[in-house]
Parts: structure tokens; sequence; C-alpha cells
């Protein structure tokens, strides 16, 4: 099991809706994302930047956020997602992978 955290930029003005749409979550998205592995996944905001913070533990070779291995299904949630942050070209969210430094069970 892996460890990945990473940060992502959330448009001003859209943080309600931001936790709308997560709070409808697609339920083939929840699948997919439990059938790929990942576990004890989180996203927090941070109200003074609107940077949201991720957290998830990988039990696959591949976490939530290469968009290079993502499936039909995380591609439409990116594009539905895509008006409201900061994306890449491909509308995979603008991700900061962030290098743990210390860490206790």
């Amino acid at each position: 099991m892996t460890r990945f955290a990473f940060k992502m930029i959330l448009k001003a003005g859209f943080e309600n809706e931001y936790e709308k749409r997560h709070a409808a979550l697609w339920p083939e998205l929840q699948r997919q994302i439990t059938a790929s592995g990942i576990r004890n996944y989180s996203i927090f905001w941070d109200r003074d930047t609107n940077i949201l913070f991720g957290y998830q533990e990988v039990q696959g070779e591949h976490n939530s956020q290469e968009a290079d291995v993502a499936d039909d299904i995380t591609r439409r949630w990116w594009d539905y997602m895509a008006d409201i942050m900061e994306v890449n070209p491909d509308n995979s969210p603008v991700t900061i992978p962030l290098k743990e430094v210390w860490h206790m069970d």
C-alpha cells in the first residue's frame, strides 16, 4: 500500500458547487475508484487559498490522478468538473503531488 497526497486548485466562487457535486458522486465512479485499489480517499478544502488537499491509500499500481491510465468514467468526471477547477488541456485536474516527510501509524 502506498500513501498518495496531492493538492489541486478550486476556482474562486465554486466552493459550494464542488461540495454539491461530490455529495452526489456517481456510483459508477465510486465503484471504479474502489476497483482500482484506492482506499481511504479524502479531499480537504483550505478556504483561505482554495487549495484542495487530497489523500488516498493506493493498493494497486496507479493513483486516481494519473491521466495516462484514466478510464472513461474518470475522464467523464474530469470533464464534468473542469469548469470549477484548474485543469490540464485534457481536463484532468492540475495535480501537485506532495512529498511525504513523516508518518506515524
